[in-house]
Order: structure tokens, then sequence, then C-alpha cells
């Protein structure tokens, strides 16, 4: 950056990648009169959280957890008893004036 003049460039490092023992300043774990750096509010101790797993990993824990799931499901679908009786058939038009002569109370038939 052409505007920081003279200023110390520093690693992107964040500081919860440091130690927690031996700073002055234990909560941000820096001492006194340390550079800071640019973006100091990314790479402070409130700022995002730095990942414990690599992302690529986390990306593959993530898509087997999720085939697992969805091999389970097609499996269950699979694997589900089938009706062993014939479903049962309606006569006169699905007993619709039996039920009241309403369209709404026809039974739906299935050919």
């Amino acid at each position: 950056d052409p505007q920081l003049g003279d200023y110390p460039r520093l690693p992107f490092v964040s500081k919860q990648t440091r130690p927690a023992l031996g700073w002055e300043d234990l909560q941000f774990r820096r001492n006194f009169g340390e550079p800071l750096h640019e973006q100091e509010e990314v790479l402070s101790m409130w700022g995002p959280d730095v990942p414990v797993v690599a992302p690529q990993i986390a990306l593959r824990w993530f898509s087997i957890a999720v085939l697992g799931f969805v091999s389970l499901g097609v499996l269950c679908n699979y694997a589900h008893p089938v009706i062993p009786a014939v479903r049962r058939e309606y006569p006169f038009d699905g007993l619709s004036s039996e039920l009241g002569g309403l369209e709404e109370n026809k039974v739906s038939r299935k050919q």
C-alpha cells in the first residue's frame, strides 16, 4: 500500500496463532511498543476465528457426511415394505352421492 510510507510490512498472520503466555498484554497477545498490522481488526484476537481444520479436509468430511445421509435415505426408500393388500375401490363414482353429493367428497380413483 503506497499510503503506508515507511511503516513496516508485517506478515498476514492472526494473533490467535500465537502462544497464550509470554506477552505483556495477555488478552491481545502483544507486547508494548509492538507495531500493529495494517489490518489489525481482522488479525487481532477479536477477528474471525482461525480454522482448526484445513478447508479441504473440512469439505471432504462434509461431503462424506452428506453422502452418508443421502445413501441412508436411498437405502430406506428401497427397503420400505410394499403394501400387502389391494387398495380399496369405492363403487358409484367414489360414493359421491352417499357422502353428500359434493365433488370434493369424491375418492380419487387410480387407474
